[in-house]
C-alpha cells in the first residue's frame, strides 16, 4: 500500500542527502521518480502538477542559516503530509458513544463494524454492534458470525424489515454500553432511497458519528462520493478499507483530503486486529523506512487486552516464563500479521532487506514450533531445559509434532534468549510496548541492532 510513493520519496531524500551539488538537475531527476510514482498511486493529476511546481520553486530558494538539502528534505516530508491528508482522533464522550457506519455495497461496512468494536473493546470500553441493514441477504447472519468471533455484544432481528424498529426494539439494552457501532444497509450507488433512509435514521438514532466507509480500490472516485455524502448526510469522517490490497490507496486519501472528509481509521487486513488509527505522520515514518512504533503498539492492543497483560505480567513479574507463555506470544505473533508488516514498523529494521522467501520461513517456523509444544508434557513445558539433557525427549517430541530436532534446539535457544532478556530487564514494563515509546532514538536504534544480530531472519 503506497510502497512505491514511499520508495520514490526515499530514493529523493537519499539523492539529496548524499549529493556533492544540488543543483536543478539533481532536483528534476527527483521530480521526475515523483511525479511517476504519484500518478501510479492515482493521486490527481491536477495534485500532482501543483506539489512538482512547488517542489521545483522552493528548491531554487536560499535561506539563511539552513543548509538546501536539510531545506528539500523537509520539503519532500511536507509534500508527503499534504498527500494524506491531516491526523484526527475519534474522542469518545463518557457514557454511550453511537457511531453509524454508511456507504455503498462491497465497501466492507459490517466487517468494519465488528473491528470497530473489537477496537474500542480492547481499549476498555463495553462496546456492542447493531444491525440495521434490512436489505442485504445474510447481513445479519454475518454480523451475528463475525461478532460472536470477537466477543463482542450483537443485537439484530432477522424477522424485522423496518430499520427503525430494530433500533427502537434494542434501545435500552444498548444504553448500558459505552460504545454502540451502528451497521446501516448499502446501495450500488447514492440514490435518492438511500440517503432518505440514512436521514431518518439519523433523526431517530443522532448518532456522535457517522462515518462513510469507502474501500481504497475506487480511488479517484472516492472524492466524488466522499464529497456527495457530506453534503446529503453531514458525515463526520471517513473510513478506509483495503488499504492492504494492491489498490491504488492514494487516491483514496489525496481525494478526502481534499474533501476535508477525515479519515479516522483504515482497514489493513481480513482479521478483526487489522484496523489502525489514521495517522499521517505515523504513515510518512513507515513509508520512508523509519518505522511506526505507534501503528505496531496500537495493533498489539488490538490483539491483547488489558486482562490477559496483566495475567502475563504477574507471572513474569514471579520468574514463571514456560514454554506455555513463549507459545502465547507465537499465537499473538501470528494474530499480529506478516513478518514484513511487523519490521516496517520497527525503527531500524524498516530499511532491512530481507526476501520474502526468508520471512515466509520464519512464519512457518513459528507454526511448527507451536506444534512442538503442543507435543511435550506439563513437565516439559514447565522445565524446558530438561529435554537438552535427555535427547529421548527431543526425539519423541520431534515425531510427533512433524518437526526435527535442530527446529527444537533453536525453538529452546529462542527460549533461553527471551528469558535471559527478562532477566536482564527491570520488569514486564520494560521490556513491553512501554519500553519502546520511553526509547530515543539513539536507544531505539540500538535495540534494533541487537536484535537484528540475535534474532536470525
Amino acid at each position: 500500500m503506497l510502497d512505491k510513493i514511499g520508495e520514490a520519496f526515499r530514493k529523493g531524500i537519499d539523492k539529496i542527502a548524499s549529493a556533492i551539488l544540488i543543483d536543478k538537475k539533481l532536483i528534476d531527476e527527483i521530480i521526475r521518480e515523483l511525479q511517476r510514482a504519484l500518478l501510479l498511486a492515482d493521486v490527481d493529476v491536477a495534485l500532482v502538477k501543483q506539489i512538482s511546481e512547488e517542489i521545483r520553486k522552493e528548491g531554487s530558494k536560499k535561506v539563511k542559516g539552513i543548509e538546501k538539502r536539510e531545506l528539500l528534505i523537509k520539503l519532500l516530508y511536507d509534500k508527503l503530509l499534504e498527500i494524506l491528508g491531516e491526523s484526527h482522533d475519534l474522542k469518545l464522550k463518557k457514557g454511550l458513544n453511537k457511531i453509524m457506519l454508511i456507504g455503498l455495497y462491497g465497501a466492507g461496512k459490517t466487517t468494519t463494524a465488528v473491528k470497530l468494536a473489537n477496537y474500542f473493546a480492547k481499549r476498555g470500553k463495553k462496546t456492542c454492534v447493531i444491525g440495521l441493514d434490512v436489505h442485504r441477504p445474510a447481513a445479519s447472519e454475518q454480523l451475528e458470525q463475525l461478532a460472536e468471533k470477537a466477543s463482542i455484544a450483537c443485537f439484530t432481528d432477522k424477522q424485522e424489515r423496518d430499520a427503525s424498529k430494530i433500533w427502537k426494539k434494542f434501545e435500552h439494552d444498548i444504553a448500558k454500553y459505552d460504545v454502540c457501532i451502528i451497521d446501516t444497509a448499502g446501495r450500488d450507488v447514492l440514490d435518492k432511497k438511500l440517503v432518505n433512509e440514512i436521514k431518518k435514521l439519523d433523526k431517530l438514532i443522532k448518532p456522535d458519528y457517522k462515518l462513510f466507509v469507502i474501500a481504497a480500490d475506487i480511488g479517484q472516485a472516492a472524492k466524488k462520493q466522499a464529497s456527495e455524502m457530506q453534503k446529503a448526510c453531514k458525515i463526520n469522517g471517513v473510513i478506509i478499507t483495503r488499504m492492504d490490497s494492491s489498490a491504488k490507496g492514494g487516491g483514496a486519501l489525496t481525494a478526502c483530503a481534499e474533501t476535508k472528509a477525515p479519515v479516522f481509521f483504515i482497514g489493513t487486513g481480513e482479521k478483526l486486529a487489522d484496523i489502525e488509527a489514521f495517522s499521517s505522520q505515523a504513515f510518512i515514518q513507515r513509508l520512508l523506512g523509519m518505522g511506526d512504533l505507534h501503528s505496531l503498539i496500537e495493533k498489539v492492543r488490538n490483539i491483547v487486552d488489558e486482562r490477559q497483560e496483566q495475567k502475563l505480567k504477574q507471572k513474569l513479574e514471579e520468574g514463571k516464563f514456560t514454554l506455555l507463555e513463549l507459545k502465547e506470544h507465537l499465537a499473538s505473533m501470528q494474530e499480529l500479521g506478516p513478518f514484513d508488516k511487523l519490521l516496517g514498523m520497527i525503527p531500524g529494521f524498516g530499511k532491512i532487506n530481507v526476501s520474502d522467501n526468508v520471512l515466509q520461513k520464519e512464519q512457518e517456523k513459528v507454526k511448527r514450533w507451536q506444534y512442538a509444544i503442543d507435543s511435550m508434557t506439563i513437565e516439559e513445558i514447565e522445565n524446558p531445559e530438561i529435554m537438552e539433557k535427555e535427547s529421548s525427549r527431543l526425539q519423541r517430541v520431534a515425531r510427533g509434532s512433524g518437526t526435527t530436532i535442530g527446529e527444537l534446539r533453536q525453538l529452546l535457544a529462542q527460549y533461553k534468549l527471551l528469558k535471559s532478556l527478562i532477566k536482564q530487564g527491570k520488569n514486564l514494563e520494560n521490556l513491553g510496548p512501554d519500553m519502546l515509546t520511553s526509547m530515543s532514538q539513539k536507544e531505539l536504534m540500538r535495540f534494533a541492532k541487537k536484535f537484528r544480530k540475535k534474532f536470525r531472519l
